[in-house]
């Protein structure tokens, strides 16, 4: 079982800083804002600037893949590159495991496109269905088609992934983004997922046993 999420992460001031680079004259021009913020990963939300990371997690809360955007990015246009980064090593022969048995996501990932995606690689989607989506179906009528499958109790392990976001908070470095770029705080997400990977006994982390 597969879990995405995602965090919202308002960044320290050091991350906001913009300090000139050592040697620079007085007269150089600064670097482009649009390409620095694009290597900071900050945009502005309703929090101000902020960073998001989403993320995969197995049925035990422990994450397998992990991407970081501007806090200003939609959800959903980052689901394929969420799902493409999930790369998990067989205890024997064999290449990784790239495609989990079932994805549970909330209302923000669904999407007709989500859904395609996940039904062309064989994969059980476990997403709810949007008000405004439902809607629109019902005022089709018979044109709008049936509803999306939903399993109701299987959705219930979603809070897994909040419970993963949990845990890696208590890491201050990520509850808290200090770092500039945001290659180095993607790598401290990493760092603090591989110790909570060390804390748990060996586990097929693809398995659907949450």
């Amino acid at each position: 079982m597969d879990c995405v999420g995602r965090l919202h992460d308002q960044p320290g001031s050091p991350a906001c800083r913009r300090r000139p680079q050592k040697g620079a004259a007085a007269g150089d021009e600064l670097e482009d804002p649009a390409r620095e913020a694009a290597g900071q990963a900050l945009g502005r939300s309703r929090g101000g600037l902020t960073t998001k990371v989403h993320l995969a997690c197995d049925g035990r809360g422990l994450p397998l893949a992990v991407v970081v955007t501007p806090g200003n990015v939609n959800d959903s246009t980052v689901f394929d590159a969420v799902l493409g980064t999930l790369r998990v090593p067989r205890s024997g022969a064999g290449r990784p495991r790239r495609k989990p048995d079932a994805v549970i996501a909330d209302k923000a990932y669904s999407s007709r496109a989500i859904r395609q995606t996940l039904r062309r690689r064989g994969i059980r989607a476990v997403i709810p269905e949007r008000a405004d989506q439902k809607a629109n179906r019902l005022r089709r009528g018979q044109a709008g088609g049936r509803p999306p499958a939903f399993d109701r109790e299987l959705y219930k392990a979603r809070n897994v992934v909040e419970r993963c976001f949990g845990r890696l908070k208590q890491f201050r470095a990520i509850a808290t983004r200090f770092d500039k770029l945001a290659v180095r705080y993607k790598a401290g997400v990493h760092l603090a997922a591989l110790i909570l990977w060390l804390r748990e006994p060996a586990q097929d982390p693809l398995s659907d046993k949450s």
